[in-house]
């Protein structure tokens, strides 16, 4: 619950802000994007949670398309004592709506999850965020991913029912 309510604050916060982009600004065709952000893991039922680090390289094939690749590492503290890492590799493709400040997207990924006490695994997901610019070419990004966990493709049917939260907050650029 402080998770969500941290997260909502942040964006009242940073609502004002975004106001200094004019409108049309953002993103046009064969722009790059790079994004840091401060991310987190939770299983399905919210019981383990990670928290780390988040990098982002994209490419905007249209003013709307963008693909790209996604690079998380997360910090494990264990309710048993001790410390762990845990990291996620993850391509993306997206959509990017309207053209003003305020740019939602939704979108899919495919990648792996692995690390210390973590089963190595395939992921593939679904994505909605938010970005808000707040100049010409920067915003700030709110996102949150879904991804069900698999080993092989019977795995996925198998463990489709199971899966895991990705949620990050950051900065990013096009270029």
């Amino acid at each position: 619950m402080n998770k969500a309510l941290a997260l909502v604050a942040s964006a009242l916060l940073a609502a004002p802000v975004a106001t200094f982009a004019a409108p049309g600004d953002g993103p046009v065709k064969g722009d790059r994007s790079f994004t840091v952000s401060g991310s987190g893991t939770s299983d399905n039922d919210f019981d383990n949670t990670a928290y780390g680090v988040s990098g982002e390289l994209g490419y905007f094939l249209t003013d709307k398309w963008q693909a790209g690749i996604r690079q998380s590492v997360n910090g494990v503290d264990q309710d048993q004592g001790g410390n762990s890492w845990a990291g996620s590799t993850r391509g993306f493709v997206e959509y990017n709506f309207l053209d003003g400040n305020y740019r939602p997207y939704l979108g899919v990924n495919l990648g792996g999850i692995y690390g210390e006490d973590v089963s190595n695994t395939g992921a593939a997901g679904i994505e909605a965020g938010m970005k808000l610019y707040v100049l010409k070419k920067t915003y700030i990004n709110f996102g949150v991913e879904y991804s069900w966990l698999f080993d092989d493709t019977d795995g996925f049917e198998n463990q489709s029912n199971d899966g895991i939260y990705l949620y990050n907050v950051g900065v990013g650029f096009n270029w």
